[in-house]
């Protein structure tokens, strides 16, 4: 298709939107037509108010506070280091995951927008927490030496707050599903360092991890974790598409516009000698 002369810039353009991809069409002054797409763009969105802001900075500061106390209090009694304490995914998640909250938090106090990357990592976040909270209270429920009320905010409470502010807040923009992959590479990289800790010193946090359970054991647990981690963040992706409190609603003539952008700035770019 010939894109250049001047009637280039007379072209009228039909603006088609679907779930995760964008296509703009365009007329050309042989009667043709032509299609090109574009990736879905993840923008970040206007801020909710400053009190979500501070219950996210208290929900995460909680939750180090639990944290440090079942470490300080508790687990040095029995001999465990700081690096075995958070060699549990549970443990290491959580401080994570509420590091992530509070960061949130903060910029939400003041009045700014969440940045994509920091979106995305609450996205994994919550993912993760989701996974923590079905595996305990759905396979291994009461097991652990940490008391009932560590368990219950962190294999709990926490997961469900997580979701709840991930659906009902609306400052989160849609997450593409071509970043679903973003949920492996955490687990991942902790597998792979608990792995090497137990083929090194034989200490594993989950006795399924252990090395002499075969192969074949150790293989069926990764991939049923690994395949949870993805439904997980399926599930997360799907929730970012419900329309929270304070979602900035766009018109069709806003988004034709957004849309038609990229060809028109490849059209212009195609007539330039």
């Amino acid at each position: 298709m010939d894109l250049g002369g001047d009637e280039t810039h007379d072209a009228s353009c039909d603006v088609v939107a679907c779930c995760d991809s964008q296509m703009v069409r365009s007329a050309s002054p042989n009667g043709l037509q032509e299609s090109r797409s574009y990736p879905e763009r993840m923008t970040s969105l206007p801020p909710a108010s400053p009190g979500i802001g501070i219950l996210r900075v208290l929900v995460g500061g909680v939750v180090v506070g639990i944290l440090v106390f079942t470490y300080v209090i508790g687990i040095p009694r029995q001999g465990a280091s700081l690096v075995d304490y958070f060699g549990y995914f549970t443990n290491l998640t959580s401080l994570l995951t509420a590091g992530v909250l509070i960061a949130t938090g903060l910029l939400t106090i003041r009045r700014r927008s969440i940045p994509v990357p920091l979106t995305s990592a609450r996205a994994v976040a919550v993912a993760c927490m989701i996974v923590v909270g079905v595996v305990y209270n759905v396979l291994v429920p009461g097991t652990g030496s940490a008391p009932a009320w560590v368990s219950l905010a962190l294999h709990t409470l926490f997961p469900v707050l997580l979701v709840f502010d991930w659906v009902l807040i609306g400052d989160r923009a849609p997450m593409p599903w071509r970043r679903l992959w973003l949920v492996l590479p955490y687990p991942v990289a902790w597998l792979g360092v608990v792995l090497l800790r137990g083929i090194t010193d034989g200490w594993v946090p989950y006795g399924f991890l252990l090395p002499e359970r075969g192969g074949m054991s150790l293989t069926l647990h990764v991939a049923g974790l690994m395949a949870a981690l993805v439904a997980s963040g399926s599930l997360v992706w799907t929730l970012s598409r419900v329309r929270g409190f304070g979602t900035p609603r766009r018109s069709k003539e806003s988004d034709a516009h957004a849309l038609a952008q990229p060809y028109r700035r490849a059209s212009a770019d195609a007539t330039r000698p």
